[in-house]
């Protein structure tokens, strides 16, 4: 029976969002994992532990503002549970839960020893000060705080979150304990015991991988046509990894608008406009262009660095790239999968691609318990060492297997963190 139709309660049937896509993607992998694990597989489809929080706080006005937080843990088989804080809008329980998932997969995929988590509140941060900003950070890890710890759940960032939000989740954790403990968030400023290199993880480890995939294509980095749906932390640094080897950056997308220059952007100069006046429209040597013809663009490679579910049955067959890199969490549905696989386009999955950010984050946690801190020079070898070991284990599986890299990606990861839960048993 498929997965799908095992649904918790406190999810609509009708509208299960995008824990429904991770349900489609543990049944396709199923029937390629191990025999003896097969039977365990349910695990997986119902996250450990979900919490829903009120969030009140005073606005700079006098008046009290109330906000719906989340933080769910998926599964802790492998180890504390970590994953990013996002501040949007438009989140949903289910999406948290589907990213909490898919960092369970992601985690296992690299091989740290973390299990997945996710955390959001619903809030548009661009309403809020500066100071209620603040409040709201710190009243939601105050609501949070029985599920933190630094072997317990690490939170990091994610979509409008940043260091300086780090900072303050650690402070009030910290103050709520009675002691500094810096372990218990990454992706802080490094003279909270921060990472060096960490900002750049992510879009690092999007470069990396796609350059691992484009040799075995035959797909030559130097001169090759790039396209990039997001242009945040992760697309900002894959644009930038892009550049500085010499390929060209032909369309920018994000909230603001969409871009195109086939000669190639200056990305840095793009990102100063893009800073400056909050839009990537006007930006030098830019050609604004429609939202739909973004996807149409002529580019060797699209990294999808945004939001889930970008990439859909509508404009899948749009897309003139070679390879796709997921830079984002679940930017490709279900159908649109089955329909690149079907025009041989390769796919880089999300819980592959953009886990250079919680490999570093890992490395962080490492230095944060040890007191003892890397170069940035380390840091980056380290992490290239480990995206090519865990691209190279994933693209031989799937050679072997006949499977696409998705698939083949979450038999690694679901093969892991079901065998810890065999080895560990099922309390009590």
């Amino acid at each position: 029976m498929s997965n799908v139709l095992h649904i918790p309660s406190y999810l609509s049937a009708e509208h299960l969002g995008p824990w429904e896509t991770f349900l489609v993607q543990i049944d396709r992998v199923e029937p390629h994992l191990a025999a003896e694990l097969r039977p365990l597989v349910p695990i997986l489809t119902r996250p450990m532990r979900a919490l829903i929080v009120n969030v009140p706080i005073r606005l700079d006005n006098g008046e009290m503002a109330h906000f719906e937080g989340y933080r769910v843990q998926h599964n802790l088989s492998r180890g504390p549970g970590k994953g990013g804080i996002r501040f949007h809008p438009r989140v949903t329980l289910s999406e948290v839960m589907a990213l909490s998932a898919w960092m369970t997969v992601k985690n296992a995929v690299v091989n740290v020893p973390f299990g997945g988590a996710k955390g959001g509140v619903r809030v548009d941060p661009k309403n809020l000060s500066p100071a209620e900003l603040e409040r709201l950070t710190r009243r939601y890890t105050s609501e949070i705080h029985i599920l933190l710890g630094q072997d317990k759940d690490i939170p990091a960032p994610d979509i409008n979150t940043n260091e300086q939000v780090m900072a303050w989740v650690m402070d009030t954790y910290s103050m709520n304990e009675g002691r500094t403990a810096m372990g218990v968030v990454t992706g802080k400023p490094v003279g909270l015991g921060g990472s060096l290199g960490r900002k750049d993880a992510t879009g690092r480890g999007v470069f990396v991988s796609t350059v691992e995939a484009a040799r075995r294509l035959g797909l030559e980095i130097a001169g090759a046509k790039v396209a990039i749906q997001g242009f945040g932390n992760v697309g900002d640094a894959a644009a930038r990894c892009f550049a500085d080897a010499g390929a060209r950056v032909v369309a920018l997308q994000d909230d603001s608008g969409s871009i195109a220059n086939p000669g190639g952007f200056d990305v840095r100069a793009v990102k100063a406009w893009r800073l400056e006046h909050g839009a990537l429209t006007g930006a030098p040597g830019a050609e604004s262009i429609s939202a739909d013809d973004f996807w149409a663009t002529d580019a060797d490679i699209l990294v999808a660095a945004a939001l889930e579910n970008q990439i859909t049955a509508a404009n899948a067959r749009q897309i003139r790239a070679r390879l796709i890199t997921e830079g984002a969490n679940g930017p490709t549905t279900p159908e649109a999968d089955l329909i690149l696989q079907d025009r041989g386009i390769t796919v880089i999955p999300d819980v592959l691609a953009n886990s250079g950010g919680v490999t570093v984050s890992y490395f962080e946690w490492v230095q944060d318990i040890s007191a003892f801190f890397w170069s940035e020079e380390e840091i980056n070898a380290r992490l290239e060492r480990i995206m090519r070991e865990a691209f190279t284990a994933v693209w031989e599986a799937a050679r072997q297997k006949g499977i696409s890299l998705r698939t083949a990606a979450f038999v690694l990861g679901c093969e892991r963190v079901l065998m810890a839960h065999k080895l560990r048993g099922l309390y009590p």
